[in-house]
Parts: C-alpha cells; structure tokens; sequence
C-alpha cells in the first residue's frame, strides 16, 4: 500500500512540476510486512515514449492566431417574418446555421399590431464579411451595427500544454495500475485516474468551445418593421412635420446669429475702429492746421494801435 502511495505522490510532483523527478532506489516496508524495493517515478523505457509524445504535441500546438469574430445588426425592414426566413436559408447557403430565431408582435402608437423578430445565426469566420453585406442589402436601413474580436490564443495554448501533462499522467497511472495485485492498491489508483479523467475532458471541452466559437462567428440580428417608424398622422396633419420645421427654423436662426457675430467680431467692429481711427486723426490734423491759418490771417488783419 505504501509502495503505491509513493508512486502517486510522485506523479502528482510530476503533474505540477510538468517533469519526471529522478528517484534512488531505496527500501520500504513492504504490503505483507516485508521489505520490496520502491519504484521509481518512471523507467527510462517508459520515459522514452512519453517524452517523444510531449515532443509531438509541442509542435502540434497552433501555429496561428485564435481569434473569436461576432457582430450586432439591428435593422429595419419592409416584412420580418420574411426577413427571417431569407436569413435562415442565407445561413445555410454559407455554410452555417441558425441558433435562435423569435417572431414576436409589437403595438404602435396608433394601436396597430406589427411584427417584430430577432435571430442568431453561425457561419464560417471566412464568409462573415459577405454574410453582414447580403443581410444588409435587404434592409431599408440598418439603425445600428457593431463587431467584436477576441483572441483566444494564448488560452488555447494553455490548454493543449495542461491536456498534454494530463494525459502523460493518466498514461503512466493505468501503468502503475495494471502492475498493482492488491484491491486496496487498484482502487487508491483508480481514484487517481478518475479524477485526472475529469479534468481532461473539461480541458477537451473549453478547447472544443473556442475551436467552434473561432471557426463560426456568430451574428445576432434585431429586425424592426418599417411601419414601426411611420409618422404620426391626424387627420391629415403629422404633429412630427411641425416639430420638424420648427426645429429646422432654430437651426437656422442660430445658424444665421452665429454667423452675424462672427462677422461682427471679425470684420465690422475691427473695420469700424479703424476708420474711426483714419477719419479721427485726420480732423485733428484738419482742425490744427485750419486754427493755425486762422489765428495768423486774424493776427494780420487786426488793426495796429498808434505809437504814443
């Protein structure tokens, strides 16, 4: 019972070290009292295989970038129901399929009731360019449109080298199993080999998840029927024209007041100094001039008195 122990402990350094540890030889009591002689983590003609395996699946691991590609597409168009349908077959016709699809119904505000619906559909990351552009040539307009990348890369990575390590220890746990005779010794190891199974298949099962979720992207879609965005109309009068007009005379207004001060800061009130500046100046020079002409013809003109 001991010996197999030892042997467990050893593989579980081996696990989380990613390494066979080197063991001498020692004695230890052995299952009847006795004394056997321990094992080894691993021979060198186990060892051999194992290490050629990790060689294999170090070069195995991807090469190219893992990039997970989704998009948002909300539009409007002239039948949902049909939209639907022409989504659906569009799917297929890439090569992917539908996920989800609703139909459901919506009351406007004049208490009609129009279709509405919503689908997510997967097709090959290759064709989600040309997948988005036919979806969108069949719209009246497409209100909004939104695309996501995630690169799974390095988790992907990360995964194939814990499967790896894994799967080395389950191999060398059946080994240890197959060499065991007593019960309580099989099942201390298929305790052990039980759990390692379980964590492969997790492993197995995110790595399956980002090969799927990388290989087709997914592509939610929101469709909303064109009579939704109709205008209001009452008795021939659409209160939404006059908010319109109303909202496009404040533009303008502003428009035009925003403009006028700009020509006021920049053109007409530097302009105006100036030629108040231009004028002033020459009216005092005018004035100077014209004082001085006439203080010299009054002076001249005076009549002198007589010399006493």
């Amino acid at each position: 019972m001991k010996k197999i122990g030892l042997m467990l402990m050893t593989l579980i350094l081996f696990l989380s070290a990613c390494a066979t540890a080197e063991t001498s030889q020692a004695s230890s009591p052995g299952f009847d009292g006795g004394t056997v002689e321990s094992y080894a983590p691993m021979d060198e003609n186990l060892r051999a295989p194992y290490e050629n395996e990790a060689a294999i699946a170090d070069s195995a691991l991807p090469q190219q970038r893992l990039v997970i590609e989704n998009a948002d597409l909300s539009l409007v168009v002239l039948d949902p129901t049909a939209s639907l349908s022409t989504i659906a077959a569009l799917a297929e016709q890439m090569g992917g399929h539908v996920v989800s699809s609703n139909l459901y119904e919506r009351v406007i505000s004049d208490g009609r009731k129009v279709p509405e619906g919503s689908t997510t559909i997967r097709v090959p990351a290759e064709t989600l360019n040309e997948t988005l552009a036919e979806i969108k040539q069949g719209a009246v307009s497409v209100t909004s449109e939104n695309r996501s990348g995630q690169d799974v890369t390095q988790e992907y990575t990360d995964l194939s080298s814990r499967l790896k390590n894994l799967e080395s220890t389950e191999r060398q746990l059946t080994l240890i199993m197959e060499k065991a005779q007593k019960t309580e010794d099989v099942m201390l190891v298929f305790n052990q080999l039980t759990s390692i199974r379980e964590q492969i298949e997790v492993i197995k099962g995110q790595m399956k998840y980002y090969e799927q979720s990388a290989a087709l992207s997914a592509i939610s879609i929101q469709l909303i029927a064109e009579e939704t965005l109709q205008p209001i109309e009452i008795g021939g009068w659409k209160p939404e024209g006059v908010i319109r007009d109303a909202v496009q005379t404040l533009i303008n207004f502003l428009k035009g007041f925003f403009e006028f001060v700009v020509w006021l800061v920049i053109v007409f009130i530097p302009a105006g100094l100036l030629i108040i500046a231009v004028v002033g100046t020459t009216l005092l020079v005018f004035w100077r001039v014209a004082r001085r002409l006439w203080k010299l013809l009054f002076k001249n003109n005076s009549p002198q008195e007589p010399k006493k």
